[in-house]
Parts: structure tokens; C-alpha cells; sequence
């Protein structure tokens, strides 16, 4: 007897699922190109947890429902468990951004969508869910927004579907508490882009909205440490998630040091120092470059809510959140820009090295060849448009921080990248190179709106910087698929707004002329640089380096430094001092003028 029971427990070992580790767990696989090949051979559906590192409801998931018995012989029984990490696969994260974080996808094995499910699921109706889909696993009704038209012809938005976008715009502000967007409070960055544009024409309403916003988003600042939790729930500004990622700490670094260089309030330069001071001491690593994140919840005894209460001795007692120490090209990105906008506004040369010293490391660490960037160290899939082009929009601002053609060159090479590897000629641009698999919907590399609004808004200021047509076209490109897909959805879209409008429109175009070793044109260049355009070319004319790349303005030396302000190819009387060129900028203004009658 005691042989048989020996055997029996032998056999049931040869048929233990592979869905199973040891213990009776969950047991994940790594996404991988032929995962629906080992699907269909295996008769299984493939369930997707995409998830963060900094994600308080992944926590809380893994816990309760990834630890529950029936969803664990569920799994074992009909699904190929795949979990990916969303900041380290900006393919997944980008096609599925909506359902997260955690995002739940459940596919069948000819990689066909059978159902998505945005954040937690408890325990109880993941089981009927993993039932419903062993039971009938016929795909339900299109959550998610596909484009399946054709680009737009015209270059730019109808006048009829730009009033309707605008409309819905207007109508999604929340007019009690600030923000677009009732149930969630965050600054959304397009959003805001948005009506700090139009602040700048003039419209008092986007003032009192962005003021609104910025104001009460102080509230995501923590008081202790610095740095931007991600939002707050339930309608509220005081039910923070705790989670600091740095998509959110570029972005806020970014608007709150640009809010101050229009409004010289001095909140948001505090805001900006305490979002500054958090990147520098928690996720700035040894070698200069910026961290991903840092989570919300300490670990799972202490949450979020119990250790950001205490003060700094007190947390510091207990430990410290973890911290994604991993260095992505994208991440960096959205850092620089944001550093470059705090020193524009406080010349603080600590923030210039910083900002620099990223900019290298990144050359130096993630550059392919011809100008792109992969995002991490080794890379599944990939390259990604969202790194070469993040890095691309860095360097642009980098330029006009510093004058420095090296970086206006490196903008350059970017821009070049994106269109000869992610550019579809059917219209708009993939969001990788090689598709996430082979079947499905993965047959072809997403094209994401996000995606399309990045490359639009970051080719279209290369080619104002150089005056190239490949620029030029390829940006009318991005914003002629923008056109189609806009016909389809019915939500907001500030980013399709902005990339309509700075096409349309001339940047805020200012020149300093004078060699950068002399202190007049330095005092300009500092002017200009804080100056309070959310759109702008800035450049810096020193003879000693030749001609700029754009030819479209020829500058006089007038034997000492000055400055110009310009506007459709028309510039102004060289300006000497704050006072002229605040001026004639602002004159200058008055007369730019959308060139929406272009068809094409």
C-alpha cells in the first residue's frame, strides 16, 4: 500500500498544470511573441495582468484575488497566466493604457480580445469571470476606441469638428472643484497645455481654470518629501494615491514652473522647488539618470495612507517604498523637460547640470543607431516611438535653454528616427517597430492617439526650428490620421486641439544675436527663456557658429547683443533690455494668425 500512495502522489506530479507553482499559486509567464502559439497547442485562453511596480490596487489584487483557490484551479485549468510590468512594456501599457493599472485582458488563443476589465477585481467576480469565459468565450461588445477609417485628406480639423472638440472640452471641466474630469483629480497634462494656450490669447476663462486647477492640485504635493502623488479619488483632492510616478513629476515640474512664469505667483514656484526636490533626492540614481517610480504603499502592512501621514522621522523609522531603479530613455525624457522649464524660471544652475547630465547619460547608455533610443537595457520588443520622441521633445527644450546646437542637432536625429522606423505611409505612426505577437490584434503594431499627438506636436517644432519639409509633412502626416480618428471618438481630446493649433500657428518666435560669452546676451537669452509662452522657439544667433538652421529670418550684427522678436517671416526692431523685448513680443503677437485655409 504504501508503494501505490508513493505512486500516486508520482503521478500526480507528471500532471500538476502549469499554470500552478508549487505552492497552489498563480505561476506567470513573461509576455512573449509566440504566447498564443503555446495557447492554441495547449487549447488555452491567455489572461493579461498588466501591472506597476507603484500600483497600490496591483498590491491588493496579488493579496486577495491571485491568492484565492477557485481563481487559482480556474487558471490552472483553461488559462496561460501572463503578467508584464506596464512602465517596462510601453507597447502593452500604450494599447491597453485605458484598463489600467491593473489592466486585466483575457484573449483567446488566436489572440483575439474576449474581455477587458480596468483595476481591481475582487476575488469573487474574477471567478465568474474566468467561468463566463470558459463557458462561453464569444468576444463581448468593443469597450476600447478603434479607428477603422482612413486619414483625414485636410491638413487641418474641420471648422465643425474643432467646435465640437472644443465643446466637449469646455463641457468636461469640473467647475466646483477644478480639473477636467469629475471622479478622479489630477492635472491632465494636455488639458492643461490647452488652456494655458489659450490663457496666453487672451481668454479669461482659461485663466480661471487653470488657476483653479493648479491651486487645488497643490494638494497632491506631499508636504514632507516633495514630489506629486498620482491623483485623488471619489471626487475629492484630499483621497490621494500615493504612488509617485514620473510621467506626473516631469509634467507638474513642467506646468507649475511655466504657471509661474506667467502668473509670478509664488505657490507654484513652491510647488515646483517641492516637486524639483523630490526628483533630485529620491529618484535621481548615482549616475546622473531618473528613476521610474515609487510606490504607494510601503509594503502589505503598511499602506499608503498609514506611512505618507507620518513625518519624515517617522517613515524613515519604518523604510522607505520601494523604488523602480530602472532608467528608461521615456522616463528620462519627461524629466528633462520638466528640469528645463524649472531652470528657465529660476536660472538655478544645479537644475542645468542635472538636466544635462541626464541628456548625456541617456546618449551615452540607450542610443541606437541614427538618432533613436531604446527605452531600457534590454528591451522586449521594441524600439518605441514614445522614447525617441520624448527624448527628441527633451532636447528641443534643452536648446532653448542653453543655446546649445548640439541639442537642437540631437532633435534633429530623433525626428529622423521616428520617421523612418515607426512612419506608416497608410497614415500615422506605429507605436513600435515589431508588433507585441504575430496574431489577432497584434497582427500590426498599434497606432495610438497619444502616440500621434506626441510625434505631431514634436515634428512640427523641429520644423519650425530648421524649416524642413520632411518635418513639416510628416507632422501634417500624424495630424491627418489625428483628423480620422477624431470623427470616431466622442471623449475630450485637448492633445488633437494643441496639434491642430500649432500647426496652424506660428510659435512664439524670439532670437538673441550676440556671442555667448557676452553678459547682455546672456541677460536676453535669461529673459527670454523665462518668458511665459507655452509654445516657442528660441534660438541663439552667435556668428562665430554660423548661419541657424532655419533660414526663414536674416539678422543684422549691430556690433553689440539684441534681441528680436518675429512672426510670420516679419521680426521687429532689435529690443536691448527686458522692457523692449517684452514689448515687442508681445506685439508681435497680435499678429499671428492660424493658416487653417490650407487644404493640404
Amino acid at each position: 500500500m504504501k508503494f501505490v500512495r508513493i505512486l500516486a502522489v508520482a503521478m500526480a506530479a507528471l500532471f500538476v498544470s502549469p499554470s500552478l507553482a508549487a505552492d497552489g499559486h498563480v505561476k506567470w509567464s513573461e509576455w512573449h511573441e509566440d504566447i498564443f502559439a503555446k495557447a492554441a497547442a495547449e487549447k488555452r485562453f491567455v489572461i493579461l495582468d498588466l501591472e506597476a511596480v507603484w500600483c497600490h490596487w496591483c498590491h491588493v489584487m496579488e493579496k486577495t484575488t491571485y491568492s484565492d483557490k477557485k481563481v487559482n484551479e480556474l487558471l490552472a485549468a483553461k488559462y496561460l497566466p501572463v503578467r508584464a510590468d506596464q512602465d517596462a512594456n510601453p507597447d502593452l501599457s500604450s494599447r491597453y493604457g485605458d484598463w489600467g493599472w491593473p489592466a486585466t485582458i483575457i484573449f483567446g488563443p488566436d489572440g483575439q480580445e474576449i474581455a477587458k476589465f480596468r483595476g481591481y477585481i475582487e476575488p469573487e467576480r474574477m471567478i465568474s469571470i474566468l467561468q463566463a469565459v470558459i463557458d462561453d468565450p464569444t468576444p463581448g461588445p468593443s469597450i476600447g476606441e478603434t479607428f477603422s477609417g482612413a486619414p483625414a485628406t485636410q491638413k487641418f480639423l474641420t471648422q465643425e469638428r474643432r467646435e465640437a472638440l472644443i465643446k466637449g472640452y469646455d463641457e468636461s471641466y469640473e467647475e466646483k472643484l477644478g480639473a477636467w474630469g469629475e471622479n478622479q483629480k489630477y492635472i491632465d497634462s494636455d488639458s492643461m497645455d490647452y488652456a494655458m494656450l489659450r490663457a496666453e490669447a487672451g481668454d479669461q476663462q482659461a485663466v480661471k481654470r487653470a488657476r483653479q486647477t493648479l491651486d487645488a492640485a497643490i494638494a497632491l504635493i506631499d508636504p514632507v518629501w516633495g514630489g506629486v502623488y498620482q491623483y485623488s479619488e471619489g471626487g475629492s483632492w484630499t483621497k490621494a494615491h500615493f504612488e509617485k510616478i514620473m510621467s506626473f513629476q516631469g509634467q507638474y515640474l513642467r506646468q507649475y514652473s511655466q504657471a509661474y512664469a506667467r502668473w509670478n505667483d509664488p505657490k507654484y514656484l513652491k510647488a515646483a522647488k517641492d516637486i524639483e526636490r523630490y526628483m533630485i533626492t529620491i529618484l535621481m540614481g548615482p549616475e546622473g539618470a531618473f528613476y521610474v517610480s515609487q510606490d504607494a504603499d510601503l509594503n502589505r502592512e503598511v499602506d499608503g495612507h498609514a506611512f505618507y501621514a507620518l513625518d519624515d522621522a517617522g517613515r524613515r523609522k519604518l523604510g522607505m517604498p520601494r523604488v523602480d531603479k530602472n532608467l528608461y530613455a521615456r522616463e528620462n525624457g519627461w524629466a528633462i523637460s520638466g528640469l528645463a522649464a524649472f531652470y528657465n524660471v529660476t536660472k538655478d544652475a544645479k537644475a542645468l547640470e542635472r538636466m544635462e547630465g541626464a541628456a548625456r547619460w541617456v546618449i551615452a547608455n540607450r542610443s541606437l543607431p541614427n538618432g533613436g533610443f531604446s527605452h531600457g537595457a534590454k528591451d522586449r520588443g521594441g524600439p518605441f516611438i514614445g522614447d525617441t520622441a520624448t527624448m527628441g521633445q527633451a532636447f528641443l527644450d534643452l536648446y532653448g535653454a542653453t543655446g546649445n546646437r548640439e541639442w537642437l542637432t540631437a532633435a534633429g536625429k530623433a525626428g529622423d528616427f521616428v520617421i523612418a522606423n515607426f512612419k506608416d505611409p497608410a497614415g500615422g505612426f506605429f507605436t513600435s517597430k515589431t508588433s507585441e505577437a504575430k496574431v489577432g490584434v497584434f497582427a500590426k503594431p498599434a497606432k495610438l492617439m497619444e502616440d500621434q499627438i506626441l510625434v505631431a506636436r514634436f515634428l512640427n517644432l523641429l520644423d519650425r526650428y530648421f524649416g524642413n519639409e520632411v518635418y513639416h509633412d510628416s507632422a501634417v502626416h500624424a495630424v491627418k490620421y489625428l483628423a480620422g480618428m477624431t470623427a470616431e471618438l466622442m471623449r475630450p481630446l485637448p492633445g488633437v486641439l494643441l496639434a491642430d493649433d500649432e500647426l496652424a500657428i506660428e510659435p512664439t518666435h524670439i532670437t538673441i544675436v550676440g556671442a555667448k560669452n557676452d553678459a547682455k546676451a546672456r541677460e536676453l537669452h535669461a529673459f527670454a527663456r523665462a518668458y511665459p509662452a507655452r509654445y516657442k522657439r528660441l534660438e541663439w544667433l552667435d556668428s562665430r557658429e554660423g548661419k541657424l538652421p532655419n533660414p526663414d529670418v536674416e539678422y543684422p550684427d549691430l556690433g553689440k547683443a539684441a534681441a528680436f522678436a518675429c512672426s510670420n517671416r516679419i521680426c521687429s526692431y532689435p529690443s536691448f533690455n527686458e522692457k523692449e523685448l517684452k514689448e515687442t513680443v508681445e506685439q508681435m503677437s497680435k499678429l499671428k494668425k492660424p493658416q487653417r485655409q490650407s487644404a493640404n
